[in-house]
């Protein structure tokens, strides 16, 4: 419901954050697939997630804060797939599931 009432104020940009934290998760799926439909036409999205497949589905670019820094900002490819010698990213990726 929140994000009908954003999309009739017609924004360019919209900010989501953690939009799944809080769903009972037989909704999680649905909110997802809005958000994915939203990308697809072109809106502009900003999402703080924990919901790794569907950032690395959607994201144009990812940004990863360790402590307050930019630890990582650059392509889902390059984030996901990456070697990093960052050790805060690798391991978050292997306790959220992201490889």
């Amino acid at each position: 419901m929140a994000i009908a009432r954003a999309l009739a104020m017609q924004p360019r940009v919209m900010l989501f954050d953690e939009p799944t934290s809080a769903l009972d998760p037989e909704m999680v799926k649905e909110v997802l697939d809005v958000m994915r439909q939203l990308a697809a036409s072109g809106m502009t999205m900003i999402v703080v997630t924990h919901e790794m497949g569907f950032a690395r589905e959607v994201a144009d670019r990812v940004l990863f804060f360790d402590q307050g820094q930019i630890a990582f900002d650059g392509r889902p490819e390059a984030f996901f797939d990456g070697a990093h010698a960052h050790p805060r990213i690798r391991a978050f990726l292997g306790h959220v599931g992201g490889r």
